[in-house]
């Protein structure tokens, strides 16, 4: 089994690459392959350009823009699984993790009736997002719903999606350096120190879960 695990944070040791990198692990404890990808780390790559070349003839399903999304976009279609984990930004995803996802997404949609996609293999989805914000507030400030936009349309084009969530995370060590007031520096470290460990933990099993069960 192979398992494709993405990383769309610009920081690659940070909350969302520890947690991507704990599903990997996870995935290979059960013995799959995984391979691993840092968007930050790759070549210049662009969101869909909108060629329609995805609809045409023997790229028909295929995004055939060239750029550095393409070994990544690859990979993922021969793949039996995809984690891919990213921190909310401005309320939404990071721009690396549109792109990506933008390019996915699009290569699938027929514009038919039927059928809908033209994705007929199906591989199981993990979705990670981290944020400044407690996940208690996600439903009231609306990422709740964010998170079910995408949860829905990998479920529709890629395969059955679950979302891990790691709020009210540790952004820096240091606080006091930019006088964000905002936050209480002290409980921001004892959460990181008491639950984010826990996080990891529920990150393993989730990549385990894939790996064993193709949930």
């Amino acid at each position: 089994m192979k398992i494709v695990a993405v990383n769309a944070s610009p920081r690659d040791k940070w909350n969302t690459a520890n947690l991507v990198n704990e599903a990997a692990e996870g995935a290979k404890s059960a013995g799959a392959e995984v391979k691993v990808f840092n968007l930050y780390d790759l070549e210049k790559y662009t969101g869909c350009v909108s060629c329609f070349g995805c609809k045409l003839g023997k790229n028909t399903g295929k995004c055939i823009h060239k750029d550095g999304l393409t070994e990544i976009l690859e990979e993922i279609r021969t793949s039996d699984g995809l984690i891919i984990g990213t921190p909310n930004y401005l309320s939404d995803v990071t721009a690396s993790f549109r792109a990506l996802y933008e390019r996915l997404i699009f290569q699938y949609i027929t514009y038919k009736v039927e059928p809908k996609s033209y994705n007929d293999r199906s591989i199981p989805v993990l979705m990670i997002m981290t944020s400044n914000v407690s996940e208690d507030f996600y439903p009231q400030i609306g990422y709740k719903a964010t998170l079910e936009k995408y949860r829905q349309t990998f479920s529709n084009f890629i395969g059955p999606a679950k979302i891990l969530i790691s709020g009210d995370t540790l952004q820096v060590n240091d606080y006091d350096k930019f006088n964000w007031t905002l936050f209480d520096p002290v409980k921001k470290k004892e959460r990181h120190e008491t639950e984010f460990p826990k996080e990891l933990k529920k990150a393993f099993e989730f990549g385990k879960d894939m790996a064993e069960n193709r949930w």
